[in-house]
């Protein structure tokens, strides 16, 4: 019995099918070192990679095949912890979340920090003032019951959708550090803040609201918004921030929350 024999096919392959899907993008990286200089300088890295992956595996291939010294933050790397926000081709986004090949990889794909909090080292900034202002507003249920409950806090659907966009916050710093006003003055609360407290104040089950509101009432607050939207536009949750600020201006002015 005679072995069956594959024929050769000598016909072209599909366009397309035989070409690597890696291409050559330069990555433009602010870096700043205060152990080496007292200046930012921008550093250019050339990578072949999948335009199908995102700016955090790029930042993965320079600091594990390039340059060890590159400094970054990242936790979960699925859009969820928002540690690795940071400026990428100048907007605020978060590195897991940005494919490369949405930012037009033919040209350099700029990398910076977010701006208006302290750089401490290449992509790293410092986190506390913007934690501190997230603290300030109390960002947990107050009852004036200080005793266990003995049963759940029941709330009803449509209360609970009156805040449930501000619950969608990863505190990334994206929105507070998009902000122009928070740019000037760092002692701004910050779109944020504001939003975290927003979550509380329209709780029906808390009973800080006026409390909140008073806080959010003090020069630095609220009514230092200029409404620019910079902050929507740079959420990457896509939380009304803009609508949510104008909502507890509101509620200081009316008293309705």
């Amino acid at each position: 019995m005679a072995t069956p024999v594959m024929e050769k096919n000598d016909s072209a392959p599909e366009p397309g099918f035989a070409d690597s899907p890696y291409i050559t993008v330069t990555f433009r990286v602010r870096r700043f070192n205060p152990e080496v200089a007292a200046e930012a300088t921008w550093e250019d890295f050339q990578l072949e990679i999948d335009p199908k992956e995102r700016v955090l595996d790029a930042l993965h291939k320079i600091k594990w095949d390039l340059d060890g010294s590159l400094t970054f933050r990242r936790s979960c790397a699925h859009g969820i912890c928002g540690s690795d926000a940071m400026r990428i081709n100048g907007k605020n986004r978060l590195a897991c979340k940005t494919l490369i090949k949405d930012l037009s990889p033919e040209k350099p794909i700029t990398v910076e920090p977010i701006k208006g909090l302290t750089v401490l080292k290449d992509l790293v900034v410092d986190m506390e003032p913007f934690f501190q202002a997230y603290r300030d507003v109390m960002p947990f249920l107050i009852t004036k019951d200080t005793n266990e409950p003995t049963r759940e806090r029941l709330q009803s659907a449509e209360d609970r959708e009156r805040f449930d966009d501000t619950t969608k916050c990863i505190l990334c710093a994206a929105c507070t550090s998009s902000c122009p006003v928070f740019w000037n003055d760092g002692q701004y609360f910050g779109p944020a803040a504001i939003v975290n407290a927003h979550r509380f104040i329209f709780d029906s089950r808390d009973e800080a609201g006026e409390q909140r509101l008073e806080i959010l009432n003090d020069r630095d607050g609220v009514w230092r918004c200029r409404t620019t939207f910079n902050c929507t536009d740079a959420c990457p949750r896509g939380i009304e921030v803009t609508k949510a600020i104008a909502e507890v201006k509101r509620a200081l002015i009316t008293r309705r929350f």
